[in-house]
């Protein structure tokens, strides 16, 4: 019982946080390039948007702050004997992450806030990329932490206990290279999509079309190949894990036994842990062998006989992830990166038209398509975290022993619940705060006519 409440707090906490990790990377970027527009071509209106969506940006640093610090208390707390166990090669990122990343975003963020009457526009503008490059930073030595526990590298046993000997190995680890480039541009795509979203709102709504109608273009130029980067890295990053987790890779498509060629079913009923015989309503052949290892007629070894070697190599046990998990976590990326993809087409082809900012429907669409990428961000966390159990660690720590031994069910019921107090009241917070300023008209600019002079601040 501990084990698994445990993990659904651990869960609980990292998706609220990953909602703001992605806004965070992606609106941080844009804004850089909306300030960089604007002083190169010193056009009013990119001012105006930059510091419009650089409220929103924030609020999401803000609230995203919060909601990530707990998790690193929960190594301590709930999952001691895993900190003790591989602590001195987990933490390490961690600790490049806190003191490198963290604080260049915070302080040029801090810099780039406060700085407009103060800064000349070229220095004002560099902070603003370090924000975004802090951000980045950020997200690649979280992932290269979370990419050794899928892939361990770099390391060698001593007593029975893994120590790093090699951090660059850490840094090179296919899983991390190509899970990071996958992560950045699921960021760049949230950010897009939000972009998108609170400028057909205005545009709806009265806002003023020519401003809003470059910001609706701007998030569609760069919508369409971040989404493509996204549905390509991500094909390779499958090829990586079947090759490294080929349990994760069978379970995304509920393969009990083995294939080869392998078709990919776009729907099937059954097929679970407990009803290994599913019936495929529509199937591509040859699909699933193009995903896991870019060969037409390639080989994807089934669940069970995965099971079967990994007794024989770890000892008796199931070693078989939640399938209904990872088969439909797999097609809600893969069907919400389509729908992206045609919004985001669909949106070029009306901007070719000259038809953008007077399509009720396509900016009707393009407010609620915003919950997209949330759930296509949530569904890769799950592929990616379920996909590795039972392993904590893969081949090195099963998650049932990682376990602090002393956690006590009532302590994880007590924290549990107030964390979801916490996270609901954060999250509402956030909403309100996102709905309040990106709905507000925009204020007139008020630039002074030396382009090397502070910007004046206006308060938002």
């Amino acid at each position: 019982m501990n084990v698994d409440l445990a993990r659904i707090e651990f869960a609980f906490v990292t998706i609220n946080h990953f909602f703001f990790v992605p806004i965070t990377i992606g609106l941080a970027f844009l804004t850089a390039l909306l300030q960089t527009a604007w002083y190169r071509s010193k056009n009013e209106e990119y001012l105006r948007l930059t510091r419009f969506f650089g409220t929103l940006l924030v609020i999401n640093v803000a609230i995203g702050v919060v909601t990530g610090l707990v998790q690193e208390f929960q190594f301590g707390m709930n999952w001691g004997a895993y900190s003790r166990l591989v602590g001195n090669i987990f933490g390490a990122p961690l600790a490049m992450e806190g003191l490198a990343a963290f604080f260049l975003e915070s302080t040029f963020l801090g810099l780039w806030l406060f700085g407009w009457d103060k800064l000349p526009r070229k220095i004002h503008l560099l902070t603003i990329w370090a924000v975004s490059l802090g951000s980045a930073l950020s997200a690649a030595f979280i992932m290269a932490a979370n990419s050794w526990m899928q892939h361990p590298v770099g390391y060698t046993m001593v007593n029975g206990k893994p120590q790093l000997n090699d951090i660059w190995a850490v840094f090179t680890n296919p899983v991390f290279t190509w899970g990071y480039a996958k992560v950045l541009f699921a960021a760049l795509t949230t950010g897009c999509m939000v972009m998108l979203a609170v400028s057909a709102w205005q545009l709806r709504h009265g806002g003023e079309r020519e401003v809003f109608g470059r910001s609706a273009r701007l998030a569609l130029v760069i919508l369409v190949p971040a989404i493509l980067f996204t549905m390509l890295v991500g094909d390779e990053l499958g090829v990586i894990e079947a090759r490294y987790q080929p349990m994760k890779i069978a379970a995304a498509e509920a393969q009990w036994t083995t294939c080869q060629p392998c078709s990919f079913s776009l729907f099937q009923i059954g097929g679970g842990n407990n009803d290994q015989t599913p019936t495929e309503i529509i199937a591509i052949p040859h699909l699933l062998s193009l995903l896991a290892t870019n060969s037409w007629n390639g080989q994807v070894v089934g669940l069970t006989p995965l099971n079967n070697q990994y007794n024989q190599q770890h000892g008796p046990g199931y070693y078989v992830p939640n399938v209904f998990i990872q088969y439909w976590a797999m097609r809600v990326m893969a069907y919400g990166g389509v729908l992206v993809l045609l919004i985001a087409v669909w949106g070029l082809w009306l901007i070719r038209r000259k038809t953008l900012a007077t399509s009720r429907r396509f900016l009707w669409v393009a407010v609620w398509a915003a919950v997209l990428p949330f759930l296509m961000n949530t569904a890769g966390w799950f592929l990616t975290e379920s996909g590795r159990q039972p392993w904590i660690v893969q081949g090195i720590m099963l998650t049932k022993n990682g376990i602090s031994p002393t956690l006590s069910v009532t302590w994880l019921w007590i924290s549990l619940i107030a964390f979801i107090l916490l996270y609901g009241t954060l999250a509402t917070v956030d909403f309100i705060l996102m709905l309040r300023y990106s709905r507000q008209p925009l204020p007139p600019a008020r630039a002074p006519a030396d382009a090397d002079a502070p910007v004046p601040a206006v308060l938002y």
